[in-house]
């Protein structure tokens, strides 16, 4: 009878161990992460209301924060381009300095690809009529963080930039999406201390004083939207610009090698200008005469160099 027992409760022991073996089994699969690009999509199918509701036209959603000596600007939006497209186009840092070059007061962008390195440096105008070595320098550190089937994460952080500012971050993420098109998210951010804060304000009192972002606050009292202002506005202003710029960079890949930098600025300045009350400072043959200069400056300092 013991040993009958003994042997009933081994038995019993041992089906409680493979019944919590296979519980356990069962919650990691529960439990299993879900992909990042799935995160993506999903955070992207949250924002619904949003996406349709908005003055943009399109499925794209555009954020802003202040707080703590620190603006951030978010856009998630659609874009009619496969995954796989955008993927090859944006992994490497000298690919971004086509996209970072096309908004007016980019003058110059410089790359270097390396495996563990990458960096990139934009050379921002100090006013509208900056050439393109009367600028300000930001030295950015460029990683593909993640590049893969579903999901691709590239991350650009420069410590410092003009008048006190500091921590800049750009952060673009992709997932594919149906019918053959990319969900895109793009962040940008950056610090600032009292210097920075005190020539900003001098700006948005002066020269910058009519500049408004996109989010709605509220309604004059003839029913029109008033927008936001302020370091929030500029921030969202730079942030649209930025997005702007990488769908031109997309569709240019459509055209001819030799066709795909006039593409690329005419289709920024037309999407810029389709948001006059934010983004409008020039005419387009203005903006691509400047282009087009500062295309040339650059060259010929590239032959320099080259020559020294």
């Amino acid at each position: 009878m013991d040993r009958f027992r003994a042997r009933f409760l081994i038995l019993a022991a041992a089906t409680a161990l493979l019944a919590l073996v296979s519980l356990a089994a069962n919650a990691d699969i529960a439990a299993a992460p879900v992909s990042r690009g799935a995160e993506l999509r999903a955070r992207f199918d949250a924002m619904r209301a949003s996406l349709r509701d908005n003055g943009f036209g399109r499925p794209l959603a555009l954020e802003s924060r202040e707080q703590d000596h620190r603006v951030e600007g978010e856009v998630y939006a659609l874009v009619e381009h496969p995954f796989g497209e955008v993927e090859r186009a944006l992994h490497e840092a000298s690919q971004w300095c086509d996209v970072l070059v096309l908004p007016f007061n980019v003058k110059h962008c410089e790359a270097e690809d390396a495996s563990r390195h990458s960096r990139l440096t934009l050379f921002i105008a100090k006013h509208k009529r900056s050439t393109p070595d009367d600028t300000y320098r930001i030295d950015f550190r460029f990683h593909a963080e993640a590049s893969g089937d579903d999901f691709l994460r590239i991350a650009l952080a420069a410590p410092s930039g003009p008048f006190g500012t500091h921590d800049y971050r750009i952060v673009l993420e992709a997932a594919p999406a149906q019918s053959g098109r990319t969900v895109l998210h793009l962040a940008y951010s950056y610090g600032y201390g009292l210097a920075s804060q005190m020539a900003m304000q001098l700006y948005l009192s002066t020269a910058g004083a009519d500049n408004v972002g996109f989010t709605v606050t509220g309604h004059d009292g003839d029913g029109k939207p008033e927008y936001v202002r302020g370091m929030r506005g500029v921030m969202e202003r730079n942030t649209m610009r930025y997005f702007l710029a990488l769908e031109a960079y997309l569709d240019s890949l459509a055209a001819p090698p030799d066709a795909r930098e006039d593409a690329r600025l005419r289709d920024w300045f037309e999407a810029a200008d389709r948001y006059p009350r934010q983004l409008h400072e020039m005419s387009l043959a203005e903006y691509v005469a400047m282009k087009q200069r500062d295309l040339h400056w650059r060259q010929g300092a590239r032959g320099v160099a080259q020559g020294s």
